[in-house]
């Protein structure tokens, strides 16, 4: 079976493509399960007085969820369509979050953590942000913030893990083992919690060139037992799947031999067989 469970249509403002499109997308590729998890609308800041098309109108989100469970039906016996929410951690917004996540009969729910604040550190406008910044303590808060999205139980699984990365601002190497503290601290959150964590191939295509996350994090996500799934993070169905063969020979190569996949918010186990490997 192969699979993607993160998907960008044109309702966000910074994708393309209509929601069949990626379906179709999907049966042509091949694939067996495709899931829909467009970005959660804004909260905490005015979408007027914001950067534009950063997500979905709240008005667009009904229908979004219509038109996804009306596709997931007319396709049935084609590919298996998941129905979910990239759904935004965002400190002190907890009950108007939670409100969206059970509104909806979601398949799943991915629990990513863009915004510090009011700053999107996955937005490449917002790049100056980190001038002036100790990187090591936005770190700190960034992994503070994922933390806390992970003990929420509003999730089930935790997107791009160390998305932090993209633009390529690290900690200095001198402080190292307490950064590999915070990913350990992310990834016992996580653990606890009893959730899955995607490996999202997309960083690949980005500044730092490597995907979310780190083979270091992966490789202790493992030892953990955390339950692991794939995205793209794809925002073009011409890029549905990219880097996606990449991502299951690395998870192979680790010793993973199941992915998670989901349904009604409940998880299933799907074997990661060998014969897909080439990378």
């Amino acid at each position: 079976m192969l699979i993607d469970y993160h998907t960008h249509h044109v309702r966000c403002g910074h994708a393309v493509g209509s929601l069949e499109e990626y379906i179709q997308r999907g049966i042509e590729i091949g694939l067996s399960q495709i899931g829909l998890s467009d970005h959660m609308p804004l909260l905490h800041v005015d979408p007027a007085d914001y950067y534009p098309e950063m997500a979905m109108p709240m008005e667009e989100l009904p229908r979004y969820v219509e038109e996804a469970f009306v596709l997931k039906e007319k396709y049935l016996g084609r590919i298996d369509v998941r129905v979910g929410l990239e759904g935004d951690y965002i400190e002190g917004w907890e009950e108007q979050i939670e409100r969206i996540v059970t509104a909806y009969p979601w398949d799943y729910v991915i629990g990513s953590v863009h915004f510090l604040g009011e700053w999107d550190v996955s937005d490449f406008r917002q790049v100056h942000n980190w001038e002036g910044q100790d990187v090591f303590a936005v770190y700190e808060r960034y992994y503070d913030a994922v933390e806390k999205a992970a003990s929420t139980g509003f999730y089930d699984i935790m997107g791009h893990l160390d998305v932090i990365k993209r633009f390529g601002y690290r900690p200095d190497p001198a402080r190292e083992a307490e950064t590999i503290a915070l990913e350990h601290r992310a990834l016992t959150a996580v653990q606890t919690a009893g959730v899955a964590m995607e490996l999202n191939a997309s960083g690949l295509s980005k500044p730092v060139a490597e995907m979310f996350p780190s083979r270091r994090i992966l490789e202790a996500a493992v030892e953990r037992g955390i339950p692991l799934t794939v995205g793209s993070d794809a925002h073009d169905p011409l890029r549905l799947s990219e880097h996606l063969d990449k991502a299951r020979a690395l998870l192979y190569g680790l010793g993973v031999r199941e992915l998670a996949t989901f349904e009604g918010r409940r998880r299933t186990m799907i074997p990661l067989e060998a014969a897909e490997r080439k990378a």
